[in-house]
């Protein structure tokens, strides 16, 4: 049997999808440094900034899983072209929006857009490439959409001082409008026309499940320190917690009644990795949160603009580059779980003297923090570069598909946590003291939830997933965090 020859626009079908999966993932961190803009012009609150940035997180994470199984079902081309139809058409509501609460709902719609588009861009390259060729595609889809990622914030900052046409922070969306448009006509143009498995069911009421879970733990834990915590609060979050274990309970009733489930069920028995998936919880609320308060302590507490606060982010995107490279390169193929641990220390310390930066005199200038922020940089690239692969070493090759899913929607759903909770502390603590002090209480914060992650580290799987499809997985998942923790 002769094998048919490799599809003659796969390489433009790569560089469409990183054009489109750029637009996604940038539109997670291009924002933070749009908070005082957003205050002046909308009249934003801390609570309303906080739901600007995490809401998008929300919704992309509680949607990727029937994102890829809609892909499967319909195909990924019509997926692929409508996804980023409606992606590109809500920035350009997100850029019109008259008030906060309208860009709010649009940046919800436009995260749930982002869940629908994401998973199609794997399949498409995983349809369209084999062998040594995908592997060398996703050689350059990780450090492409690393990039993306470290110039999220510069982008920002640049379009927003450069104040075009007097849009301001309305430009951050815009961009994606030409850009969006040019990509879409390319995929109409190239894209195989391959059909969808019309067998694979799609359960509603699981996604249904998943959304609601998700809504119900990060409303009170924005909601949450406004209100002091009322019994609410802690109903919601019991509630939301509960919902999850619902979910993977349906996912097993599915499956031993021989319908199609979101997931494969099996993942959930394996106590690595769901230990892993906590882990991931705990370590991106603490990250990203983390990341978002320096943007926040920049601008808000120094009275940086949007252009000096992204360039601020430059020394965490440099350490975490370097700690990458460091850790793809070798570390992580010789100490397996260990780098994660080496990688958790290196943040705590670098969080450590954070918090002395923080505390000398009364006058800031930025190459006071420098060091800290750098060397807690360098530990999250160690970290990254293995937490994923590592992780699906605990499961089967006929479940990674499943368990590299909800690996992305759990990181997307901790980073709405983190800014959630991050944010929160950061503005009930700067109205009660000084910015240097509120940044501290998250370190704090910070802090806990890496001790946690680093003793969770040792029930990790000893060493990464090194088959051919385990390399396919966590380089997309690697790919799709890395523009969060180097650009936020």
């Amino acid at each position: 049997m002769t094998t048919p020859p490799p599809y003659r626009w796969r390489w433009l079908i790569l560089a469409v999808m990183l054009t489109a999966e750029i637009m996604d993932l940038l539109d997670s961190t291009i924002v933070n440094v749009a908070g005082p803009d957003l205050e002046r012009s909308l009249g934003a609150s801390a609570l309303g900034l906080q739901w600007v940035i995490g809401g998008y997180a929300l919704t992309l994470g509680a949607g990727l899983i029937l994102g890829g199984r809609l892909g499967d079902r319909f195909g990924r081309r019509p997926m692929f072209l409508a996804s980023l139809l409606a992606f590109t058409l809500v920035s350009m509501l997100c850029a019109l929006a008259p008030s906060i609460e309208l860009l709010i709902v649009a940046r919800l719609v436009q995260g749930v857009a982002g869940a629908m588009l994401l998973p199609q861009g794997l399949g498409l390259l995983r349809e369209n490439f084999s062998g040594k060729e995908l592997a060398q595609v996703f050689g350059v889809f990780g450090p492409v959409l690393g990039l993306g990622g470290i110039l999220g914030p510069l982008i920002g900052g640049g379009l927003i001082e450069a104040n075009l046409f007097g849009l301001g922070w309305r430009a951050v969306f815009l961009v994606n409008v030409p850009i969006g448009l040019a990509a879409l006509i390319v995929a109409w143009r190239i894209l195989p026309r391959r059909a969808g498995d019309k067998s694979v069911g799609v359960d509603a009421v699981g996604a249904s499940i998943i959304v609601a879970a998700s809504a119900l733990l990060v409303l009170p834990l924005n909601f949450g320190q406004e209100q002091d915590w009322p019994l609410w609060t802690w109903l919601s979050i019991a509630a939301g917690l509960i919902g999850f274990r619902v979910f993977a309970w349906r996912q097993r009733a599915a499956s031993r009644r021989g319908r199609t489930p979101l997931v494969i069920p099996g993942i959930f028995s394996r106590r690595a990795y769901t230990l892993g998936l906590a882990g991931i919880a705990l370590y991106f609320s603490a990250l990203i949160g983390t990341q978002l308060v320096l943007t926040l302590f920049l601008q808000i507490g120094q009275g940086f603009s949007a252009g000096e606060a992204g360039l601020g982010n430059l020394p965490v995107a440099l350490g975490t580059a370097i700690g990458g490279a460091l850790s793809g390169a070798f570390l992580a193929e010789r100490l397996g779980r260990a780098v994660l641990q080496i990688g958790a220390v290196v943040q705590l310390i670098g969080a450590a003297l954070l918090w002395v930066e923080l505390g000398n005199g009364s006058t800031f200038d930025i190459w006071q923090i420098v060091p800290g922020i750098a060397i807690a940089g360098v530990g999250s690239g160690l970290v990254i570069a293995a937490l994923f692969s590592i992780i699906l070493a605990a499961v089967r090759d006929d479940e990674i598909g499943s368990a590299s899913g909800v690996l992305t929607a759990v990181q997307s759903i901790a980073s709405s946590i983190g800014v959630a909770v991050f944010g929160s502390t950061f503005f009930s603590a700067i109205a009660d003291g000084s910015p240097a002090d509120a940044f501290r209480s998250t370190l704090l914060i910070q802090a806990g939830l890496l001790l946690g992650f680093f003793a969770l580290t040792f029930l990790f799987p000893k060493k990464s997933r090194t088959d051919s499809h385990g390399v396919e997985a966590s380089q997309l998942v690697q790919s799709t965090t890395e523009h969060d923790l180097i650009g936020k």
